[in-house]
């Protein structure tokens, strides 16, 4: 444990719940790396990840954004590649961008194919998966309308799911506004409350917590969101 990890710990008390704006104080004060932290939403769901029917899975714009910017990998034919670009991917490319993908190169932060690419992007699983970047229909980034597609991504929209229990994000950075790291905290635990899967009886919000990159993780009372 680092000395400035040491500081925070001994500094501040981590072992009890903070309303969500004394844990938004404390997100910010506990940013002291050299760099702009992300600010981390975890949440702990009354799920069961065996059931397909209780999975959570969607895609949120939050108020703020990200205040990042955001890298787009695209798999797209040739014919379609120049909307790509012109829409500002960063990344486009077809079979030759699979095979790279497939030798571990992940340098980006969202990824769109066209439904004809899906064939072969599909093989990408074992890479794109565990990072949630698979690229899914349902969620709008298989699809012949990469301009809006790209567009989205560029504008910070966010993809989420469960992994086990928990949906974890990055959703804001420590040099916004407090109102802002408000906001956007408010509206992703808004947004996957509303997700509720039928069935699930009790709560369905177990935990809320956030946390700075570098820094510990800072339990909400999920009374704040009245959830």
């Amino acid at each position: 444990m680092s000395k400035r990890i040491k500081k925070i710990i001994a500094d501040n008390d981590f072992s009890k719940s903070y309303s969500l704006e004394d844990a938004v104080d404390l997100a910010i004060k506990a940013s002291t790396c050299k760099f702009n932290e992300t600010i981390d939403i975890c949440m702990n769901l009354n799920i069961d990840p065996k059931n397909g029917e209780q999975n959570v899975r969607g895609k949120l714009q939050l108020p703020k954004g990200l205040g990042k910017k955001v890298k787009v990998c695209v798999f797209a034919s040739d014919d379609k590649q120049q909307e790509a670009k012109a829409a500002g991917a960063d990344i486009v490319g077809a079979d030759e961008l699979v095979e790279k993908v497939e030798g571990g190169f992940i340098d980006f932060d969202r990824c769109i194919s066209t439904p004809d690419m899906m064939p072969k992007v599909g093989k990408l699983g074992k890479v794109l998966g565990p990072r949630n970047l698979m690229p899914n229909p349902k969620l709008g980034s298989v699809t012949n309308d990469l301009k809006k597609a790209v567009e989205d991504a560029k504008a910070g929209e966010i993809e989420y799911k469960n992994s086990d229990t928990l949906i974890q994000a990055g959703i804001a950075k420590s040099d916004f506004q407090k109102d802002e790291i408000l906001n956007n905290v408010k509206y992703f635990v808004e947004t996957i409350t509303k997700e509720r899967p039928s069935g699930i009886k009790g709560e369905f919000v177990k935990k809320v917590s956030i946390s700075p990159t570098m820094g510990p993780g800072i339990d909400i009372n999920t009374g704040s969101f009245g959830v």
